[in-house]
């Protein structure tokens, strides 16, 4: 009788242990499919021998109106570097309507592109307590260095707000300072807190594909990627405008932008 007992109780146990998930649980062997998996992502890189180009003007066609004349007198310093007048240049118009200094930019078109900053050095300089030039472009991690090539002390003075701002004195004949932007930004204005007409714009992008109009407001862009792209130009006076482009192997593809008074 005991041992018809024991025997059902040993039955028992064990259903019970089995019910209840006993023992190690077996181990699935099923895998992810390949196509599953997902794969890293790694940014392209731009192929010299596939590039095109995009060249063109910008314009202004309104009335140049009259011209500002900078007084300079409160230095001496300043105003004996000039044997002629000094105009603002908030507004420079070649004889055509050629527009000088606006920053144009591929605004969108780069995004799966990664540049590494250059090595080359951006100079903006301080010369006659103007900045020359008036209006620059630098890659993001680029190094800026900036000058003071005046006999009277300047104060720089970058107003950004979308990266670090900085306000640093800079004597006569003193070392470069040299600064860094981290993060894109069109456009960060300087100026001089010793000497209020003195005037900078600075267009920071994260590729080199920017340019700045010449005297002619002509500008161009060589080896560029094939594909469509968003052109933006920036005037410190007339805003800005954003035009598409599609570029292709090869050729130079030709935008101009124009603005009015």
């Amino acid at each position: 009788m005991c041992r018809s007992r024991n025997l059902i109780i040993f039955i028992f146990a064990g259903i019970v242990a089995v019910s209840c998930g006993g023992g190690d649980a077996p181990k699935s062997t099923e895998t992810t499919p390949a196509d599953k998996v997902p794969m890293p992502i790694t940014a392209k890189t731009v192929d010299a021998s596939m590039t095109g180009g995009i060249s063109g003007g910008v314009r202004y066609t309104g009335k140049p109106g009259r011209k500002v004349r900078i007084r300079m007198n409160a230095d001496p310093n300043c105003s004996a570097k000039h044997s002629s007048p000094v105009y603002a240049q908030d507004l420079q118009i070649s004889e055509d309507g050629g527009l000088k200094d606006v920053f144009l930019w591929v605004k969108v078109g780069l995004e799966d592109y990664n540049f590494q900053p250059p090595s080359e050095v951006v100079t903006l300089d301080q010369s006659g307590c103007v900045y020359v030039p008036h209006v620059l472009g630098i890659q993001s991690g680029q190094e800026l260095n900036v000058l003071n090539s005046d006999d009277t002390t300047h104060n720089i003075n970058p107003s950004p707000s979308n990266n670090r701002d900085w306000n640093i004195s800079q004597a006569p004949a003193s070392q470069p300072i040299v600064k860094k932007f981290a993060r894109t930004e069109v456009m960060i204005p300087v100026k001089c807190n010793v000497h209020p007409w003195m005037k900078s714009y600075i267009g920071v992008v994260p590729h080199p594909y920017f340019v700045v109009t010449g005297s002619d407001g002509r500008y161009s862009l060589e080896n560029l990627p094939p594909g469509e792209y968003t052109l933006e130009v920036w005037h410190e006076r007339l805003g800005a405008q954003e035009q598409t482009i599609t570029v292709a192997t090869g050729q130079i593809s030709t935008i101009d932008f124009e603005y009015g008074g």
